[in-house]
């Protein structure tokens, strides 16, 4: 079984995690992509878990080495994912699972489109994600407005993705989720469609 990728992109505070978490029973095996970032830990995160925590110039030292499947800088913190353990797990036919901002998904999409489904995933409206922001308590009010000023250019992107999840109630978010999953195992790359199609006009042979 080949390997997929299925990005996740959405506001902060969308519930991305959770819904992941949420439907992991569901969705078979996957490796869910670990990024690495120059901003420092929230009180619980843990590194190597949550993020690879780095200093920024770590993380240009991996930019020059192309170290990197996609980066972007986001609230003037680098944020990126590595090319190594994604290759792995697709290379054992895992579905990849990635948590990453359009800017993100664009340079996915640009290197690996034939592998990639995406999903963009949302609370109903913008009052509901500055509510949830806040409710977590984990960000100033400065750097919740901050947020809350990206989600209104993020929000911009929504058509450039294959589904759209409404984070309203989590169950059924869960099971749009579970099943988004489901299909981007099924899809098939060029090269796997351009296999079977030999292979399938040889059968005659």
């Amino acid at each position: 079984m080949q390997g997929a990728i299925l990005v996740l992109s959405g506001p902060s505070g969308a519930g991305k995690s959770t819904i992941i978490n949420h439907a992991s029973d569901k969705i078979g095996s996957y490796y869910f992509s670990i990024s690495t970032t120059t901003r420092p830990p929230r009180e619980g995160e843990v590194d190597g878990v949550d993020y690879y925590f780095v200093s920024h110039s770590e993380f240009e030292e991996d930019i020059k080495a192309g170290n990197f499947l996609e980066y972007a800088t986001v609230h003037e913190n680098y944020y990126g994912t590595s090319l190594k353990p994604v290759n792995e797990a697709l290379n054992a036919g895992k579905l990849v699972i990635f948590d990453i901002d359009v800017q993100g998904h664009r340079l996915v999409q640009a290197k690996m489109a034939d592998l990639v489904t995406s999903a963009f995933i949302t609370p109903p409206t913008l009052s509901e994600l500055e509510r949830r922001l806040y409710a977590r308590s984990t960000d100033k009010t400065e750097v919740i407005q901050k947020r809350v000023e990206n989600a209104k250019e993020e929000i911009k992107a929504i058509s450039e993705f294959d589904y759209i999840i409404i984070n309203d109630i989590l169950e059924n978010a869960s099971h749009r989720f579970a099943t988004i999953a489901q299909a981007a195992r099924l899809k098939q790359s060029h090269k796997e469609l351009a296999k079977f199609t030999l292979n399938w006009r040889n059968s005659q042979q």
